[in-house]
This record gives structure tokens, sequence and C-alpha cells, in this order.
């Protein structure tokens, strides 16, 4: 298992955090998504690793920017 962590930036509530989860949840490979409201930190989880830069595309779609790719 890998585990990966991003600071998300601009989520304001509830709604952002599903947002989030949603879009990368359907990266392939991912295989838990843990986002906290309060700190912006971003948790992937996967079997092997996962491209960054498709998480960072997924939390862009989602309409939100990550900090520390």
């Amino acid at each position: 298992m890998s585990t990966a962590t991003y600071t998300v930036k601009g989520m304001t509530c509830g709604h952002c955090v599903s947002s989030v989860k949603e879009e990368v949840g359907e990266v392939a490979g991912v295989t838990t998504v843990d986002v906290d409201l309060a700190t912006g930190l971003l948790t992937v989880g996967s079997e092997a690793p996962v491209d960054a830069a498709k998480i960072v595309a997924a939390v862009e779609e989602a309409g939100y920017e990550v900090v520390n790719p």
C-alpha cells in the first residue's frame, strides 16, 4: 500500500471536501481518499504509487489548487 499527502487550497465547506474526494477517488489506482477541511490535507491511498500529476489534475477538476504537488 502506498500513501501520499497533498495540501489543497481553497476548500471552505463540506461540499468542497466532497468534490475533492469524488474527483480524486476516480483516479485509476486510488483506493482511499481522506480530506481534512480544517488543515486542507488530502491523503490518498493506493496499492501502488499514483502519478502526482493525476492527483493534481483531479483536484483542479474539482475547482481547487494543490499547494505542494
